[in-house]
């Protein structure tokens, strides 16, 4: 079959160009890779519509599957017509489309409640989610409204949470998180992250870190999850050791009693050292190398850091107060950062002579609270804003591959979990799982 033709659901008007749709994508989802004609008024939608049609054929059954198009490896967002005048690409020829599940989430989990702002999500384990919350309190999550652990101690909101060690716990082996306060201080806890349990248990930290003398805005692990950084409204980053000594106290709620007063050990410590340099609040830092940290601030810049050294090896500004950081994308080199106004901004250090973005994406209509490189994908990112809407990004299209509107109030935190899902969390109290993403 040389030349199949395709209507679709257009007037015969219409020009038609030659195509041939291809896909890196396994079966059932090869669609065959002769060239047929359709319509150049095609958007993306008209385009899926077509590609499951040809995966269904021959078929008794077939659920309809979402796709987005990629033509010279940058996605369609315009009619065919109207993307091949954009690019100067020639329609005498027969064009190669590849196409690949579209990225958005096919089903919301039911909201998961707190008491108050959920200002703080980290779903880097996939065993569980870690929530930071505005009543003190952080809480760890094996499902959508399921909550296991709560972490109780903080006399001030929690701002940030971090998985520290391991981000995947053998069976056995406690894992430890940090979480950084209002109050000046932050804690680590530890927890049984296989222990399966009806009851919600209430932790005690095992350690608590004192030095900042403002809010801690920010806490980050490194990779070998042996130090914690913190940022903070009294400009300072410090640097603090993870590894610790008892556990925490964990009381069952139904057998806790009112008048106990048990008191564990809990080791406070000091920071080890402190890296010096912003003149504002240390919005955000993040530690993806042992050797290099990255932090944001309210003074416009964003700085790499030398940890053995303790001093900066990269200085950029930009116009606006940064409110949040991520590093990922290719090579685990692209900087993405959002702050005061909407546009998310990326940024690629290796390239000499330019502290210019690389990427702008202006699709929010509000402050960018979060941002979020996906672990396995160069191209995916997550955002979420204070206009109450979580973002989708792709590195290959100006437009977001999806807006997912389940807050109801302002957006203040923003991840990804198991490679498939996003968690937000928002000033509407909610945790929201938005599950079975596409990415890879």
């Amino acid at each position: 079959m040389a030349g199949m033709d395709i209507d679709g659901d257009v007037e015969e008007a219409a020009r038609r160009v030659q195509v041939r749709f291809v896909t890196k994508l396994k079966p059932p989802f090869k669609a065959p890779t002769t060239s047929i004609a359709i319509p150049s008024n095609l958007t993306r939608f008209g385009l899926s519509s077509i590609v499951n049609n040809l995966l269904k054929a021959g078929k008794d059954e077939w659920n309809t599957e979402p796709f987005d198009f990629l033509i010279d490896g940058e996605l369609v967002r315009m009619s065919l017509e109207e993307f091949l005048l954009a690019k100067g690409i020639s329609a005498e020829k027969i064009l190669e489309i590849e196409y690949i599940k579209a990225v958005a989430p096919r089903k919301q989990e039911e909201p998961s409640l707190h008491d108050d702002w959920v200002s703080a999500v980290d779903g880097s384990n996939s065993k569980f989610i870690l929530t930071g919350c505005y009543d003190g309190c952080g809480r760890i999550w094996k499902a959508a409204g399921s909550c296991t652990h709560q972490l109780e101690g903080h006399t001030g909101a929690i701002t940030s949470v971090c998985v520290v060690k391991p981000r995947v716990a053998p069976s056995g082996v406690d894992q430890i998180v940090a979480t950084a306060s209002k109050d000046r201080t932050l804690r680590l806890w530890k927890f049984d992250a296989d222990e399966s349990s009806d009851q919600l248990k209430r932790i005690r930290s095992f350690k608590i870190l004192h030095g900042h003398n403002a809010s801690v805005q920010s806490v980050a692990a490194n990779p070998a999850g042996d130090m914690v950084c913190s940022g903070s409204w009294d400009c300072q980053i410090a640097l603090w050791q993870a590894s610790g000594s008892d556990t925490g106290d964990v009381v069952s709620v139904k057998k806790r009693k009112k008048d106990a007063k048990e008191e564990d050990t809990q080791v406070e410590e000091e920071a080890k050292s402190t890296l010096v340099g912003h003149t504002q609040c240390v919005s955000s830092v993040v530690w993806p190398q042992d050797e290099t940290m990255y932090s944001a601030s309210w003074d416009h810049s964003i700085r790499r850091w030398d940890v053995e050294m303790g001093k900066d090896s990269l200085n950029m500004y930009c116009d606006k107060v940064i409110n949040c950081l991520d590093v990922g994308g290719e090579g685990s080199a692209l900087i993405a950062a959002g702050g005061s106004d909407p546009i998310l901004r990326i940024w690629d250090p290796r390239k000499p002579g330019t502290s210019a973005p690389v990427y702008q994406f202006s699709s929010h209509s509000s402050w960018i609270s979060a941002c979020k490189w996906h672990e396995k994908s160069w191209f995916h990112l997550v955002s979420a804003s204070y206009d109450g809407k979580v973002m989708l990004w792709d590195l290959r299209t100006a437009w977001p591959l999806a807006v997912i509107d389940t807050h109801n109030d302002k957006v203040l935190c923003a991840d990804w979990w198991k490679g498939e899902s996003v968690v937000s969390g928002g000033a509407d109290s909610k945790l929201c799982i938005s599950s079975d993403v596409c990415v890879l």
